[in-house]
C-alpha cells in the first residue's frame, strides 16, 4: 500500500467483557463511521492489522467500537493505545479552503516579505480559530490559521504564507 493512513480513533481502554473498546475520537466528522466496515490497527511498534468493524456508538463523546474476533476482555485488551485508521483515500472530501491536520504538519511558513518563519509543528484547536504551531531553532511561535493572516496554502509545495498584523511575530 503506498497512500498514508489517516487516524480517525485511538483507543483507551476495554468496555464491558465482550470486548468491546472505548476510544477518543480523532476526526471532525464522526459521521464517517457509518457504513464503514474496515480499517486499520495501527500498533505503538509500528504493526498493522487489520480489523472489522462488528458494531459501534457513540458514549459521552467517544465512541465504543466492537471488532469481529475480539470477543473477550482480554482480547480487547491488546487493542488498547491503537490507532485506528482508514485510507487516506478514504478521507472526507473536503471544501477547497479546507485541510487536514496532517497536512499542514511539515509546512514551511514565511511571511509575505520571505522571512522564514519555520515548519508547522501542530495546529492547535482551541474552540475558536484553530492556531498554527511554528517552531523554529527550538523556539514556538502561534500563528491564527485564519484566511485574513495565513494568505496562501500550498499543501502541494508544503508551503503557508502569511501576512501577520503588526506586532503578533514579536516575542
Amino acid at each position: 500500500m503506498n497512500s498514508e493512513l489517516i487516524a480517525i480513533a485511538k483507543i483507551v481502554r476495554t468496555r464491558g467483557l465482550r470486548g468491546e473498546v472505548v476510544a477518543d475520537v480523532l476526526t471532525d466528522f464522526p459521521e464517517r463511521f457509518e457504513g464503514l466496515a474496515d480499517v486499520t490497527a495501527v500498533f505503538a511498534n509500528g504493526e498493522r492489522r487489520e480489523l472489522k468493524i462488528e458494531k459501534f456508538w457513540f458514549q459521552k463523546g467517544r465512541i465504543v467500537l466492537k471488532f469481529s474476533g475480539h470477543d473477550s476482555v482480554e482480547s480487547a485488551e491488546t487493542l488498547r493505545y491503537v490507532e485506528i485508521c482508514v485510507d487516506e483515500t478514504e478521507a472526507v472530501e473536503l471544501e477547497e479552503d479546507e485541510f487536514f491536520d496532517w497536512e499542514l504538519e511539515g509546512c514551511e511558513v514565511e511571511t509575505v516579505v520571505g522571512e522564514k518563519l519555520g515548519t508547522v509543528r501542530e495546529l492547535l484547536r482551541t474552540g475558536g480559530t484553530e492556531v498554527l504551531i511554528i517552531e523554529n531553532d527550538g523556539k514556538e511561535r502561534m500563528v491564527p490559521f485564519a484566511e485574513s493572516i495565513c494568505i496562501e496554502v500550498d499543501i502541494e509545495k508544503k508551503r503557508i504564507v502569511v501576512d501577520p498584523p503588526e506586532g503578533l511575530l514579536e516575542f
